[in-house]
């Protein structure tokens, strides 16, 4: 079963690929070509970040989830551990994935404040871009640090219980009611006040929790928004088909769709 994700080799996402497949895994570098790999029928599965404890969730995932007709059927749940890499102590400038230099933002505006940022497609890219040049440090996993590399300083996140949830995703015909937790998009195609809260009245009402809740806007028009719902239920569950039943009529104009059910797993 061939499954891609963030590449190079060493990224979390590779990290968190490594532990649902014993398979061949294959690398691009954003979550949009993971999308249309899986979509396209290139590749089996595709893992892709979804949300971090410290920066919240991430964007490209979350477009390319409503674009992109996919099935969730995982969550894995990983720590972070960031360590700064570089061929010595003495560098100009910090590279790494966005979400990695957010992460270690205090770190990095206490001991190296004049040091420029640079964003990279990748934490894996960064180490082979300080690899390549020693006026380079990069940001990625201690394990990365080897050969002409060195570990300048491990765990620099701002946090220690940093950490990272992944969906595996898989093609809509694979999509599952069974799991501890679902996830959908829902676009209702409408702007007037109280829409929200009768978007999530009918979990409410029905004892189901909402363990995330995020906009991003439609595209379609300025002020047009779409939605983010993971609740801690499965679709197989009578409360869950009534609660969608009410936001699919709420949404009559728009559309909903049922990323799937799927459980939850916790790797190092």
């Amino acid at each position: 079963m061939e499954t891609v994700t963030l590449g190079p080799t060493g990224t979390y996402s590779h990290r968190a690929a490594s532990a649902v497949t014993d398979d061949g895994i294959s690398f691009v570098e954003s979550v949009r070509a993971i999308a249309d790999a899986v979509a396209n029928g290139d590749a089996d599965r595709g893992v892709v970040p979804i949300e971090n404890s410290i920066e919240g969730s991430v964007t490209e995932t979350l477009d390319a989830l409503a674009e992109v007709d996919l099935a969730v059927v995982r969550e894995v749940v990983t720590p972070i551990r960031h360590a700064l890499i570089a061929q010595s102590e003495n560098f100009d400038t910090v590279a790494s994935h966005s979400q990695a230099l957010a992460q270690c933002r205090t770190y990095l505006d206490e001991n190296y404040p004049d040091v420029d940022r640079e964003p990279v497609a990748s934490t894996a890219r960064s180490v082979e871009i300080a690899r390549e040049d020693p006026t380079v440090a990069g940001i990625a996993h201690p394990d990365n640090a080897d050969g002409d590399l060195q570990l300048v300083a491990s765990d620099i996140q701002d946090k220690s219980s940093n950490s990272t949830r992944f969906f595996v995703v898989a093609p809509p015909s694979e999509r599952s009611e069974a799991g501890g937790k679902s996830s959908f998009v829902v676009y209702p195609n409408a702007n007037y006040p109280g829409l929200l809260l009768e978007l999530l009245e009918p979990f409410a009402d029905r004892d189901i929790n909402l363990s995330r809740v995020e906009s991003r806007p439609s595209g379609e028009r300025l002020g047009d928004y779409l939605f983010h719902i993971d609740v801690d239920a499965g679709l197989y569950e009578e409360r869950t088909q009534a609660a969608l039943e009410e936001i699919e009529a709420l949404a009559e104009n728009g559309w909903v769709r049922r990323l799937g059910s799927y459980d939850v797993e916790h790797v190092v």
